[in-house]
């Protein structure tokens, strides 16, 4: 690269370090919190009347087992109240005229809201009202959150514990991370949103005068309120189509230096909460470590292919500015870009399909990596802890020992629960891309109606589709359009297997972790909070992900960038 980029390459950086000074003085307060708040016996009066309504046994402990059952009960009502409220959108309050999403698009936005997907095939501003936005959609990005923090949390009881039948109570650790946790940290977010532009109101529609003498259609709404739990929550999906990318979401630089703070803020600060629990703080340090690597390479990776934009006119611009804004420029997008697709946020402040090919393959990268770099509010945390079972194993099997990992043997039953868990997601990705080329009617109705670019680029929007429902990020490449009866049920499918499955295969390992003695630390021991082992946890990452996807890749974003 030019001379001529290094400003844009200082800008970024200093952007990349603000970001993490904030969360370096954030990281131990909060992941100290965060641990006291799961491991504390008192319950908050407010919490003991919710129990009671809900007739729950606050104080009684479940086995992985009845935690699951949990788990989908809340899940499948969830499904249920979304979708009704959709459904009868027309005679609720602050319905805005609109009518009520057809049964597919409702099946569709139900499921990507209750699974922390967020997939939106739909104008937001011009489809759901007031009501459902903030009763169903805002409701479920802070219960959705809650929920992957509370499987995150099982697990990590599950290797903290000895000889132990329960690994929590579902209902306890629900309630307690929606209200101690993501409601007062969504509290002070809003605010700080709402006071750097972001809109907060029930206007509804406004007709403007413009500049050159017309009128124009203003949306309103109550957007900051649902901004913070969209972002904090790692939700992302956005009041308006063009999410935070639209100034009523993220008017300014500053805001977009925040937003990106609250998606990493919650898993990058889970880490610490991890170390507490299990009683070692190291081993927290070394899982932020492999988050840590596996973040700044991706987004070096992804700047550096923006700026590198081939093209008389890109060059002139100073990179690919197409699909971005110009208040954010190149190194603001690719962080926010970066930080978005590897945390299972799916907002975007810039169009990926615009990105450049190599670039967009990035956001599809991370991704593919389990977004596990922090990944999700709580699901990267779980995410990362089953690679780290892998890479035990592995290691184990090179030393000729049996492998253990936190003091807990792990034997066929928990790397068979490993292995599945690790399937899960590439299987439904591949299978899913690959039923909608190689059915024939379904391949004419994606060529015919769902794709804009034919070609390597349209491949490569229908494998990004998958790639987001299955890891339940929701972004998605914009030339895409989904709201079609395949792809609303196929993603759908895609993301309801993608967050349930994997959620049972944890579950199952954190009973079985639980059930176990500790094992002393002999000589054959392999430390895992040692660089070592960090760098076999990386390299497992990488390379499970690369075998797995290489393939499919070649067949879109790779060819299409070396073309």
């Amino acid at each position: 690269m030019g001379g001529g980029n290094a400003p844009a390459w200082v800008l970024a950086a200093a952007q990349f370090a603000t970001v993490v000074l904030i969360l370096a003085l954030a990281y131990r307060p909060l992941g100290e919190y965060m641990a006291r708040v799961y491991t504390g016996e008192r319950h908050l009066r407010v919490e003991k009347g919710l129990y009671r309504l809900i007739g729950v046994d606050g104080s009684r402990e479940q086995s992985w087992g009845a935690y699951l059952r949990g788990v989908l009960a809340f899940s499948l009502v969830g499904i249920l109240l979304v979708y009704a409220l959709q459904r009868t959108q027309t005679v609720l309050p602050w319905a805005l005229g609109l009518e009520a999403p057809s049964e597919a698009l409702s099946f569709n936005t139900a499921v990507s809201f209750v699974t922390n997907t967020n997939w939106q095939s739909y104008a937001p501003e011009l489809t759901v009202g007031y009501t459902v936005q903030a009763a169903g959609l805002a409701v479920q990005n802070f219960v959705s959150a809650a929920v992957g923090m509370a499987v995150a949390i099982a697990l990590v009881r599950g290797l903290a514990r000895r000889g132990s039948e329960t690994i929590g109570n579902f209902w306890v650790d629900l309630v307690r991370g929606t209200g101690r946790i993501l409601l007062p940290l969504a509290l002070v977010a809003a605010v700080l949103l709402a006071a750097g532009g972001v809109i907060q109101n029930v206007v509804g529609f406004r007709e403007v005068e413009t500049l050159a003498g017309g009128t124009q259609t203003i949306p309103g709404g109550p957007v900051a309120s649902q901004e913070a739990i969209k972002l904090l929550g790692t939700n992302g999906g956005g009041f308006f189509n063009a999410n935070s990318a639209h100034p009523f979401e993220n008017p300014t630089a500053w805001t977009n230096l925040l937003q990106v703070v609250l998606m990493l803020l919650i898993p990058v600060a889970l880490t610490r909460t991890f170390g507490a629990m299990v009683g070692d703080r190291r081993q927290g340090y070394a899982v932020l470590g492999v988050m840590a690597a596996l973040f700044t390479a991706s987004l070096a990776a992804m700047t550096a292919f923006e700026l590198a934009a081939g093209g008389s006119a890109t060059q002139a611009a100073g990179g690919a500015m197409e699909g971005k804004e110009v208040r954010f420029g190149i190194g603001a997008s690719t962080l926010f870009g970066t930080t978005s697709t590897i945390t299972s946020t799916g907002a975007v402040d810039a169009m990926h399909d615009s990105f450049t090919p190599l670039g967009g393959a990035m956001a599809m990268v991370n991704m593919m990596l389990g977004e596990v770099a922090p990944g999700g509010v709580g699901s990267g945390l779980y995410g990362i802890l089953v690679v780290a079972i892998l890479a035990v194993f592995v290691a184990g099997l090179m030393v000729g020992r049996t492998p253990e990992y936190l003091g807990k043997k792990i034997g066929p039953r928990e790397i068979k629960l490993a292995s599945l868990y690790l399937l899960v997601t590439p299987t439904l990705v591949l299978l899913g891309t690959a039923l909608s080329f190689a059915i024939p009617a379904v391949r004419g109705d994606i060529e015919a109606t769902s794709i804009w670019n034919p070609g390597l680029h349209g491949f490569s929007e229908v494998l990004y589709a998958f790639t987001s429902a299955a890891n339940n990020n929701g972004s998605a490449f914009a030339g895409l359009t989904a709201n079609t009866p395949w792809l609303n049920a196929a993603l759908g499918a895609a993301m309801l297997l993608g967050r349930l499955l994997p959620i049972v295969f944890v579950l199952a390992l954190a009973g079985s972790f639980a059930a176990q003695q500790k094992v002393p630390v002999s000589p054959g021991t392999l430390p895992t909070h040692r660089p070592q082992f960090a760098g076999l946890h990386l390299g497992t990452v990488v390379i499970v992900s690369a075998l797995t996807y290489f393939p499919a890749l070649a067949l879109g974003p790779l060819a299409e960038g070396l073309s």
